[in-house]
């Protein structure tokens, strides 16, 4: 028919949850860090004088004194609360985001980060983003990761990844060796080197990394 298009009957892409570390730069995140309670349903729009206001979710023991400005609370239902806010988004994590083109499905904060849900394409515009967060906020985690590789074959090939099993720890041990070049071939650094790097011994480092890698084993291999 014409005027219509065909949605190719495949499933491909990634849904990616990244952990942001923001106090300096989201007052959002800030708020989560010096009050009980958690944000969830953060959203915003332009107004006319060029600002944005933002809402925000917040629930549990939340202290408003506890924001940088003044909050206007738009409802309030048992333990929900919501609350309203204007700035001018200087530094901003999500419009710095949105800026590259990648369109943010979800935002909550807790503990002082900032925590957003994205869809994109494929893996290396996932890593672009990530190193671009990095260099601009500093700390990215990637919490979660949902890959759908779609072809005429294997079409149900998913691979969800959830980080959040791992102890800080084992995720330190495991970006340094990364960035290191410990699982590069040939390898860059050996265990010594990595164990130096992170100040332990090698066989302490061989357990940390044993232990998550044994964690990711079971995420990539165990059959739901």
């Amino acid at each position: 028919m014409a005027g219509t298009h065909r949605v190719e009957d495949t499933m491909s892409g990634m849904r990616a949850e990244l952990e942001i570390p923001a106090t300096e730069a989201c007052p959002v995140a800030r708020f989560t860090e010096r009050t009980d309670g958690s944000v969830t349903s953060v959203r915003r729009a332009r107004n006319g004088d060029g600002e944005y206001t933002e809402e925000f979710t917040a629930t549990g023991n939340v202290d408003p004194g506890a924001f940088d400005q003044d909050l206007e609370s738009l409802f309030e239902y048992q333990s929900a609360q919501v609350f309203q806010f204007t700035h001018d988004l200087k530094d901003c994590v999500c419009e710095y985001v949105e800026q590259h083109e990648h369109p943010i499905a979800d935002v909550r904060a807790q503990d002082g980060s900032l925590v957003l849900t994205l869809h994109l394409t494929n893996i290396t515009d996932l890593r672009d983003l990530v190193t671009d967060l990095r260099e601009q906020f500093g700390s990215v985690r990637i919490r979660y990761l949902l890959q759908v590789d779609s072809d005429e074959e294997g079409a149900d090939d998913v691979v969800p990844i959830n980080r959040a099993r791992l102890t800080d720890r084992q995720l330190e041990v495991l970006e340094t060796a990364h960035e290191m070049g410990y699982f590069s071939y040939p390898r860059s650094a050996n265990a010594t080197d990595v164990a130096n790097a992170l100040g332990i011994d090698a066989s302490t480092f061989t357990e940390h990394l044993a232990a998550a890698q044994s964690k990711l084993m079971d995420e990539i291999l165990t059959t739901p």
